[in-house]
């Protein structure tokens, strides 16, 4: 899985990445998709283990894909990509944290020295396997490889904060984030889910982290930070997405958005600024592949509630899955009793019913919302091989170095 982490400071855009979007920013550096979307020479952990990229005396572009997510299922070497020029090929997973510590170092002392306001935004590779921690550190073992590479993560984090607070530390917002749960079947190099183990799906079978909508898979991190302010050491339970990021801060830089268009975040400032706790009344969570159709409205968030018409399982690791379930009417749990989503309420009693009352009418509500909606995306999202990147696509495989 991997973390956002934006700092804001108004108007140059800058992006340090893995997985690019379709924004105008002034610079970009990254890998254009996961990172264990393609070989490496020297791999990271991961399981399956990957499989290192084809030496120049035995070329080969691609290989066949394989199936799923197992290791590394693309054979093209991955690429690390600044602006619109690959500068390496395969990249080394295990320089990338300390290319991305130099980048956003040098666009934050350049920004400052212009007397420039900025926006940061950091995808980082981390937590996301193939896992590369520093050489040397104290990952001698499978199971010190994940606390490693998060101690790395923590350290590059706290490199950028303390670089950012040395420039205008008073203007300058951080907002840090995470984009899933664990990736349970990778086992030592997946993380924990903490409380949220998602007892009532893990009792019949399979994970209930990453590309599942039980609270261990999407319920992320999330850490703002702003001296002066946003308040230290306070906790909020606002029911908040991912989506509010953009809101919120084109509320905080002034900007209007267009209103050509709707939008599904809400503006958060006043929960980070002032502590108000009014955040989403709903959410609505499609599935992710983990159960059933792809896209099927698998669950409803109402406040402490907690709504599933399709449980079903993600991989966990041993490789054991569970079935896909529909429901009719609906489990519900009640989040603040019972985080572990273990025991739903009980049908007929009268909080069961007053619940389940809301969230049908929210979810037919949702339903005429996507059945009248005249913005159709017309996107293409078939593959082409000859888009694959390389450096040079005159030789038999992509290899290139421009970093030195």
């Amino acid at each position: 899985m991997g973390y956002d982490t934006v700092f804001m400071y108004c108007k140059s855009f800058h992006k340090i990445n893995t997985e690019p979007e379709p924004v105008r920013f002034d610079y970009y550096l990254g890998v254009p998709y996961s990172n264990d979307m393609g070989c490496t020479d020297v791999p990271g952990y991961n399981l399956p283990r990957c499989l290192p990229c084809d030496s120049p005396s035995c070329p080969q572009v691609i290989r066949l894909r394989r199936s799923g997510h197992d290791g590394c299922y693309s054979k093209v070497a991955l690429p690390l990509i600044e602006n619109t020029t690959i500068v390496q090929q395969p990249l080394n997973l295990w320089r990338l944290t300390e290319q991305y510590k130099s980048a956003a170092t040098r666009i934050i002392q350049n920004a400052r020295a212009r007397g420039q306001p900025y926006f940061l935004y950091i995808a980082l590779a981390h937590m996301h396997v193939p896992l590369a921690p520093p050489v040397g550190a104290s990952a001698t073992n499978d199971n010190k490889v994940y606390a490693a590479s998060l101690q790395e993560m923590d350290d590059l984090v706290g490199a950028i904060k303390r670089i950012s607070d040395e420039t205008d530390r008073d203007n300058t917002l951080i907002w840090f984030t995470g984009d899933n749960g664990p990736w349970e079947q990778k086992c030592q190099y997946a993380g924990s889910v903490g409380p949220f183990v998602g007892k009532w799906q893990t009792s019949r079978g399979g994970g209930s982290a990453k590309r599942t909508t039980w609270e261990g898979g999407h319920r992320v991190p999330t850490i703002a930070y702003w001296p002066g302010r946003i308040s230290a050491n306070n906790t909020s339970s606002a029911l908040l997405s991912g989506m509010d990021i953009f809101p919120t801060l084109l509320s905080l830089a002034n900007v209007t958005p267009p209103a050509d268009r709707r939008y599904d975040g809400i503006d958060a400032s006043n929960i980070l600024l002032k502590g108000e706790k009014n955040g989403h009344e709903v959410l609505f969570h499609p599935n992710s592949g983990a159960a059933g159709t792809f896209g099927y409205l698998q669950t409803v968030r109402m406040g402490r509630y907690k709504a599933f018409y399709l449980t079903g399982a993600a991989e966990a690791c041993g490789g054991a899955t569970g079935r896909p379930q529909i429901h009719n009417p609906p489990l519900i749990f009640d989040l603040q009793c019972d985080k572990a989503e273990e025991t739903p309420l009980e049908v007929s009693t009268p909080e069961y019913q007053e619940v389940v009352k809301q969230v049908i009418r929210r979810r037919e509500v949702l339903f005429w919302d996507i059945a009248t909606d005249e913005s159709v995306s017309t996107a293409n999202y078939n593959t082409d091989k000859s888009a694959a990147p390389c450096c040079d696509p005159q030789q038999a495989i992509c290899r290139c170095d421009t970093l030195g």
